[in-house]
């Protein structure tokens, strides 16, 4: 029997899908109380506060790059973070159009603290997980990226 006519792998596929929509509009609440509660990041903000505490000082278009997001959805993100005290915009010398984005001590402070607070949820919520059950949920959501951005 092919793999796509067996009803066992199309409910399981189906469960999958419907996950995804759920981590999906997880994402959305999350993303929500953040723009409510300074306390909060989305997983947009935490990525970014990541990349710049990593990579230095970036213009918006590496910071979008580096994020993963478009240069528009960035600007905002970063209005966002220097709302917060996050990060500080100030323009590179010698160009009026570019903009360069810097961590802020408090930024690079929260960033430690929710990197710190992702590590604790998944070492508490996956404990009964093995690392082969890890990285095959890992490689089937780097597939799931894969998928998103196809549609």
């Amino acid at each position: 029997m092919p793999e796509s006519s067996d009803p066992a792998r199309a409910a399981a596929l189906d469960q999958l899908a419907r996950t995804a929509y759920r981590l999906s509009a997880a994402d959305s609440r999350l993303r929500g109380r953040a723009t409510r509660s300074p306390e909060a990041l989305s997983l947009t903000h935490a990525r970014a506060l990541r990349v710049l505490a990593e990579q230095g000082p970036l213009t918006i278009g590496q910071l979008a790059a580096g994020t993963e997001t478009t240069g528009a959805a960035t600007t905002q993100l970063i209005n966002g973070l220097v709302a917060a005290g996050y990060v500080t915009r100030e323009r590179v010398p010698g160009d009026k159009r570019s903009v360069l984005v810097s961590l802020t001590d408090a930024g690079r402070i929260r960033g430690r603290e929710r990197a710190a607070a992702m590590s604790a949820a998944l070492r508490e919520e996956l404990a009964d997980q093995d690392i082969a059950e890890l990285r095959s949920a890992a490689a089937v959501l780097t597939r799931l990226i894969a998928i998103y951005d196809r549609l």
